[in-house]
């Protein structure tokens, strides 16, 4: 990543490594009790690294951090029911709004 130290670019990335980090825990762990000590401690691993300033230092940290997400990948992610590929996704759609086709004005019985 080429992004400066604390910049937007950098800020939007470490929220996003931080919420897939915690997404993945959440599908490992179903207990949000057990989750919420895992959860501390991949805050307390941030907050570790809050004060590196080094581009370079903050290269090997982020990379190390993106092969152990990698590496602890869920096989089978949780997916909320009604989000695409949930169990209830457009189980339930609502009608088409299509102009009705009238098959006794064309002649089918």
């Amino acid at each position: 990543m080429t992004t400066t130290p604390f910049s937007s670019a950098h800020r939007l990335y470490v929220k996003s490594l931080y919420r897939r980090m915690l997404k993945n825990e959440l599908d490992w762990v179903v207990r949000r009790d057990i989750w919420r000590g895992r959860a501390l401690m991949i805050r307390a691993e941030f907050e570790r690294n809050r004060d590196v300033h080094d581009p370079r230092a903050l290269a090997e940290i982020f990379e190390k951090a993106e092969a152990d997400l990698a590496e602890r990948q869920h096989p089978d992610p949780y997916i909320p029911p009604a989000m695409p590929g949930g169990t209830k996704w457009e189980r339930n759609i609502p009608p088409t709004i299509a102009p009705l086709y009238d098959h006794i004005a064309e002649g089918h019985h």
